[in-house]
């Protein structure tokens, strides 16, 4: 028995590439050495689907979708999409909208037992990003919850209900948030008496043939033909990585590449609704301020080497997914995979490299000068005294990002230690510097603040927008000064305990005594990306502090 089951494997790793596979062309051989890597019997992997004007150009499965189980992967495997499952409920949302169940500029609060902030969060915030609500599932990492943690809808609902603040005034701001798309799912069957799963089944799925796709809001649920999501450890071994999650909305959809076909047809000849979701899909959010972002329901709309792109990536546990369509070619990629940490985006991107490599845009080639050109005039630097690159050394902290950057003194150039790169500039004039050895052109100037006060850094770096730098003093504490911040901090917004130690000249959580807290200016600490602030009364006693991490803002916790 033990020699079929070898046998049986061989078979699957040499005959890989005929899984699924439609009629290979051909652009097959380039495509398959993208995904070698992962295309055997001891690997996790991918299913991949290519689609010209609503047919597979070609489609395979590399990999396996269950190493314990020795099952490979196909494009009739189904995976978790993680965020890519958005766009599925913002069809619905609008979908219900269109029968008159609700408006976009309804208040949530309609629906939704959540505290009055003060301004008025509609649903068309929630599915622009621009609600202000902090993420849930950075609050239940805050929390403690771990991912293969069972978390049930009504958990999720708690927890955002919590919060005493928003991020930002609503409106005011983008910020990637899971807790608005999860709202939709609960505004959804609030409003239509049917939930996420059962609306977009009998609205969506069901008029699309769309037979191995569903909502998974319960987690006991047994998916036929599911792929296993995998981690790849940092010693190289593989181990599962599965969700315990049963809320929707934020994600929560379960699908394949067959199916996905079905979906993509549907943007062109929408069978939908009254015939303008996918126009309303497509409309991207406003800002108070009247600027126009790239992220529409639950589609980004960009561009990549010239060509206009629409698509929409996703990620949870072991799975990671990505959509990408380009409209305007009637062309689209579909790549679902199951081991983290891999990059279906930037694989979609690399097979549509392969396949639209005569469309995109190219940079003209300069036109051949009768007689030579000149010789471009050399960049003419200038000499500074040591005191006068002293007095513009230190360290400076982005005003937008909060990353800091360190500028020493090194010979004739001052030397930019950046989060995880070194750069050396040279003075044009006492406050206009070059980078010389960056790949991009970056220009940095200076500008006073006046006497006794160190000067502002704006930063600009070729293609990007420019940034501001303010000067800070970094923080170097003492056992002793460490000590003050030492005890135990509770949260209400977070039901959870933050107990910090001060040992070894050192601060650190509880039971992450190898990790230490990272000073970076008085009363501030960082740790992986979150930032701590500690606060203190008038009497200089710390009493609490707040955290920030990415999606979340100003989480208050109050020294026991």
């Amino acid at each position: 028995m033990r020699s079929a089951t070898v046998l049986l494997s061989l078979v699957v790793a040499v005959t890989g590439a005929a899984r699924g596979q439609e009629p290979a062309g051909p652009l097959a051989d380039q495509v398959d050495a993208i995904f070698a890597e992962w295309d055997n019997s001891a690997s996790p992997g991918c299913a991949l689907g290519v689609i010209k004007d609503g047919e597979f150009a070609y489609r395979r499965g590399y990999g396996m979708a269950s190493l314990e189980l020795e099952a490979p992967i196909s494009p009739s495997t189904v995976f978790y999409i993680g965020s890519t499952s958005k766009q599925f409920v913002s069809a619905s949302i609008l979908l219900a909208e269109e029968a008159g169940h609700l408006s976009v500029d309804d208040d949530i609060r309609k629906y939704v037992q959540i505290p009055d902030y003060g301004k008025t969060i509609t649903i068309r915030h929630l599915l622009h990003h621009t609600s202000g609500l902090r993420d849930y599932l950075e609050l239940w990492s805050l929390a403690g919850e771990k991912i293969v943690d069972i978390h049930e809808a009504d958990e999720a609902l708690e927890m955002i209900a919590r919060q005493k603040a928003l991020n930002f005034e609503p409106g005011a701001e983008y910020l990637y948030s899971n807790s608005g798309y999860f709202m939709l799912s609960v505004i959804l069957e609030r409003a239509t008496g049917k939930s996420l799963r059962e609306f977009a089944h009998e609205n969506i799925f069901e008029p699309l043939g769309m037979e191995n796709t569903h909502f998974h809001d319960d987690h006991t649920h047994v998916i036929e033909g599911r792929a296993i999501g995998h981690l790849r450890r940092q010693d190289g071994s593989i181990a599962l990585n599965m969700s315990n999650f049963a809320q929707v909305g934020s994600g929560g959809l379960y699908t394949s590449v067959d199916d996905l076909l079905l979906w993509d047809r549907n943007y062109y000849d929408n069978k939908l609704g009254d015939g303008g979701l996918i126009d309303r899909m497509l409309v991207r959010g406003v800002l108070n301020n009247g600027d126009t972002l790239s992220y529409a329901a639950a589609l980004q709309i960009g561009t990549y080497k010239g060509l206009r792109t629409v698509a929409h990536g996703g990620a949870l546990g072991g799975y990671r997914a990505e959509l990408l369509r380009f409209p305007d070619q009637r062309f689209s990629i579909v790549c679902l995979c199951n081991l983290a940490p891999m990059n279906p985006s930037g694989l979609a991107r690399q097979v549509a490299d392969i396949y639209l490599a005569d469309q995109f845009e190219v940079e003209p080639e300069a036109p051949v000068a009768e007689e030579p050109a000149a010789p471009a005039a050399a960049v003419e630097f200038v000499a500074l005294t040591q005191s006068q690159l002293r007095s513009l050394s230190g360290a400076y902290r982005d005003r937008s990002d909060r990353d800091i950057v360190e500028l020493s003194v090194e010979g004739d150039q001052l030397k930019v230690q950046a989060p995880g790169a070194v750069f050396h500039m040279s003075p044009l004039s006492d406050s206009h510097f070059l980078v010389v050895d960056a790949p991009v052109k970056i220009e940095v100037r200076f500008e006073s603040q006046g006497p006794g006060r160190r000067s502002l850094m704006h930063v600009d770096v070729e293609g990007q927008a420019p940034s501001t730098f303010e000067p800070i003093e970094l923080f170097k504490p003492t056992g002793a000064q460490l000590a003050e911040y030492a005890g135990r901090y509770y949260s209400d917004e977070l039901e959870a305990d933050w107990e910090l130690v001060a040992e070894d000249d050192a601060l650190y959580l509880e039971d992450e005594p190898d990790d230490p807290l990272v000073p970076t200016v008085k009363d501030e600490f960082t740790i992986d990306s979150v930032t701590i602030t500690f606060l203190r009364d008038e009497a200089g006693r710390v009493t609490g502090m707040t955290l920030d991490a990415g999606r979340v803002r100003g989480i208050r916790f109050l020294r026991r």
